[in-house]
């Protein structure tokens, strides 16, 4: 599988460094390598460049014909960590949505400080029960997947919990994320009622970018959650991508500050919302 961020291929070319620094710490060519294991020199080649991903038993056989058993439970623990990046929705949801939502708690946790961009939804953190339940319902019917909307609304709305706790949360949400309704007139009434009241809490900032801003230096772009200077999370159709290389962190980084320089604030993104709601008829 090829993944659509170089987050993923770079840590694979630095887990292929490991292997390949721990081959020549034991003395031996690839080729030599390859004889012992009984593998074709080509598949030790790949994995040192990269280019596949290595399977446990893979890397246990390597270490243990390199002498280096030591090392293994170390490589198999990066590479579980790689495979994270990528993770296919079909397979992080396989046992559900509620156990999708609890999955990533633990980032949420140990988050400090979110900048969140959203071009087409009103984000988790101040989403509405009934907006929630909307969107998953959605998503369950979409995917086929097993009917656990009640419990994974519940989760969710429970992790909202953070917004009255230390941590800062900087929303820009593009004007069109304010009109697509989801889950009805109702539904996307008291959505936006809330989050009039949510941009009152001292945790958090939402800016809106209006339809009719000059759009000539950037564009909008896909959503992303930024956790920290550390981690990017991006929803893809098919997948959920986790982004850590520096360099990409960077653009994502910059990518939000031009944004927010875009966006309209207080009283301006107040009378959007406000807008917004009055269309609704």
């Amino acid at each position: 599988m090829t993944s659509p961020s170089s987050s993923v291929q770079e840590a694979r070319k630095a887990l292929g460094k490991r292997l390949a620094e721990i081959r020549e710490g034991a003395g031996l060519t690839k080729r030599a390598l390859a004889q012992r294991l009984g593998w074709h020199e080509s598949k030790a080649s790949r994995f040192e460049r990269g280019t596949r991903a290595p399977s446990e038993r893979d890397l246990r056989d390597w270490c243990r014909a390199c002498g280096a058993e030591g090392e293994a439970e170390d490589l198999i623990s990066t590479a579980r960590g790689i495979e994270g990046m990528y993770v296919q929705w079909r397979d992080m949801e396989r046992d559900g949505l509620e156990f999708a939502q609890k999955s990533v708690l633990p980032l949420w946790e140990r988050t400090q400080r979110f900048r969140i961009y959203s071009p087409w939804l009103i984000p988790g953190p101040v989403q509405t029960a009934s907006y929630i339940n909307a969107l998953l319902t959605s998503i369950r019917d979409r995917r086929g997947l097993v009917d656990d909307v009640p419990e994974a609304v519940k989760v969710r709305v429970e992790k909202q919990k953070i917004v009255y706790g230390p941590h800062q949360f900087a929303i820009l949400l593009e004007e069109s994320a304010l009109r697509y309704r989801i889950g009805g007139t109702d539904v996307m009434a008291g959505q936006l009622g809330y989050l009039l009241s949510a941009m009152a809490l001292p945790s958090v900032s939402i800016g809106i970018i209006p339809q009719n801003a000059d759009r000539s230096g950037l564009w909008p772009v896909e959503g992303f959650f930024l956790y920290d200077d550390d981690t990017v999370n991006v929803e893809l159709v098919s997948a959920h991508l986790t982004i850590v290389a520096k360099h990409e962190l960077a653009m994502y980084r910059r990518t939000f500050s031009d944004l927010y320089e875009l966006a309209v604030h207080g009283p301006a993104a107040r009378e959007l919302i406000t807008a917004a709601i009055e269309s609704l008829g």
